[in-house]
């Protein structure tokens, strides 16, 4: 039998919370004949162990199941994908990760669990990005980095899994930067794909660049914090006309969005989500260095022309379309995603309203979003007949 004593705030003198009698003895070694030498601290003592426990955790036993990682050479080089699922059966969704640079992979441990009981989930680190970067010479990698290079990487991963898999159509997510990656995979071969989803959805990049400053301002109006008014004004006019934003001025006006909660709601930015790359089993020591010198090399060479892009004017879609809209995404615009939503015909669509979260939808509501994608995304395949068998 437990028993329930209290443990006492030494400094208020009042009862804490409760813990059992059996755990207070374990911990503190305070049970009648227990030895006197302080036991050795429990596991995890290191990054090693740590990572050992996650992996173990989600370890793939399902008969059916599928968990790889591994190097696919893609338009010319090694490039990095996490491949799990309960049943290799299953639909395959592909994550097109956002930044660019900011990889996935390393924190899927946390929001990706649920997916693969539904799904084969790819993760994969982009060109420039994680352990891709990790595995090739930036000084040759460097050359490589346009739009053009990555939307035909993402054509050709694509590909790879289709056939990789024995699928027709898989489906395709793209969040944040990768959402422009998406929408072309989705322009270009929507034969290939169930359907498109897009996660802090990239429309008019800069109409959504200015829609952030003027919140940031009025955020910081409001907060009468001076020198976030003092650093926000003296960008402006910002982001004016298509004319790339300098990246100085965009990753201070990005300093204040994220310390208002334009990035992670009722967060100051993703510092959180960056501190869980440490917990990653694909990740070594050597790779968790690397996620951070690709996301730097990856936004020097994409980041300004990205934040240039008007998607708006495409208005039509031969591929059903999703979008998981965070309410309070002022780092890319939801407001603005929406707007344009309205005005795209396709086969079939739907909007779906995150109201507790920011940009990082899948991390700030991992439910709603497992829910969304079971039981609005996944019967498309199902009635094209993929993901259908007996359990």
């Amino acid at each position: 039998m437990a028993c329930f004593i209290p443990a006492i705030d030494t400094e208020a003198g009042k009862p804490m919370k409760l813990l059992p009698l059996f755990l207070l003895c374990i911990v503190a070694g305070a049970c009648p004949g227990a030895s006197a030498a302080v036991p050795e601290a429990p596991a995890p003592r290191n990054r090693a162990q740590a990572t050992a426990i996650v992996a173990d955790m989600r370890r793939v036993v399902a008969d059916n199941g599928i968990e790889r990682l591994e190097k696919v050479r893609i338009g010319g080089i090694d490039q990095w994908v996490s491949i799990r699922g309960n049943d290799a059966r299953n639909p395959v969704l592909l994550m097109l990760h956002g930044g660019p640079g900011w990889v996935a992979m390393p924190t899927s441990w946390y929001f990706q669990r649920g997916w693969e009981e539904y799904f084969t989930v790819v993760q994969w680190d982009q060109r420039g990005a994680g352990k891709t970067f990790a595995s090739n010479d930036p000084v040759q990698l460097a050359p490589t980095m346009t739009r053009e290079r990555m939307v035909a990487d993402s054509l050709e991963m694509v590909a790879w899994l289709r056939h990789e898999f024995g699928k027709q159509k898989i489906f395709v997510l793209g969040q944040s930067w990768g959402s422009y990656l998406g929408l072309e995979v989705a322009k270009q071969r929507p034969q290939w794909l169930h359907a498109y989803i897009g996660m802090g959805q990239i429309s008019n990049a800069p109409e959504s660049e200015r829609r952030g400053w003027a919140w940031t301002m009025q955020q910081a109006q409001q907060d009468h914090n001076a020198q976030a008014i003092a650093d926000l004004q003296a960008m402006a006019p910002y982001a004016q006309g298509n004319t790339p934003v300098a990246l100085d001025a965009l990753f201070k006006q990005r300093h204040w969005l994220n310390h208002y909660g334009g990035m992670v709601h009722n967060r100051r930015g993703g510092d959180a989500e960056a501190a869980a790359f440490a917990l990653s089993p694909e990740y070594a020591d050597a790779d968790i260095a690397a996620a951070w010198k690709g996301n730097d090399f990856s936004m020097q060479h994409l980041l300004a022309d990205v934040l240039t892009l008007d998607m708006s004017s495409t208005r039509q879609l031969k591929t059903p379309l999703f979008l998981f809209l965070g309410r309070h995404d002022y780092n890319v615009s939801s407001e603005l995603a929406a707007e344009w939503f309205a005005s795209v015909d396709a086969p079939q669509k739907k909007l779906i309203w995150f109201e507790q979260s920011a940009h990082e939808v899948m991390n700030e509501e991992p439910g709603k979003t497992l829910l969304s994608l079971v039981q609005e995304v996944r019967p498309i395949a199902e009635q094209a007949g993929d993901g259908v068998f007996e359990q």
